[in-house]
């Protein structure tokens, strides 16, 4: 079999490698009185996102979609909000542990898209940063991570609430 893989940065020819796509979705309210934490980055910025762990969405969704594209139960199921040895966890602790899954089904990640949707704070002067530190985490290039955020035109106000979201791509190849 031969796969090839296309991006912006390069072509990839993988040879005899099954590769598997995974997708997922985040969302999470900003609140006062909490940090603001994406891709395991804190962004300088008056309001946190609520949730049970950090609320970290842009790792949340990387989660779930490798979680997803491995076969593998979704981040609820594996870290559930109703355990309380998760409570304010630091979503980087998450990540090491559905990495380590991941690789015992025989899997590596070969790829990562995320696209964030706010209007506030502005993201990009943090793409470089929130890149670098999933490479860190990840052991990917940081020329194989795609993060990019996209303004919600005001739509995203839930009761008047502001939120984030992330959508999440992962592409696995199998370590054969």
């Amino acid at each position: 079999m031969l796969y090839f893989i296309c991006s912006s940065n390069n072509v990839v020819l993988i040879r005899g490698k099954s590769l598997r796509f995974g997708f997922s979705f985040d969302l999470h309210r900003l609140v006062e009185g909490r940090p603001l934490r994406l891709c395991g980055v804190e962004i300088p910025f008056e309001k946190g996102l609520l949730g049970h762990s950090d609320g970290d969405v842009g790792l949340h969704a990387l989660i779930d979609a490798m979680l997803s594209a491995a076969g593998l139960p979704d981040i609820g199921t594996l870290f559930p909000d109703k355990d309380p040895k998760y409570k304010d966890i630091d979503s980087t602790e998450l990540l090491k542990q559905a990495l380590s899954k991941v690789k015992e089904k025989g899997y590596t990640i070969h790829q990562i898209d995320l696209t964030f949707v706010c209007d506030q704070p502005k993201l990009s002067p943090y793409y470089e940063l929130m890149k670098t530190r999933i490479a860190e985490l990840t052991g990917l290039s940081p020329l194989d991570i795609g993060i990019k955020a996209r303004s919600a035109e005001g739509l995203l106000l839930e009761g008047n609430k502001e939120v984030i979201a992330c959508f999440g791509l992962v592409v696995l190849k199998d370590n054969c």
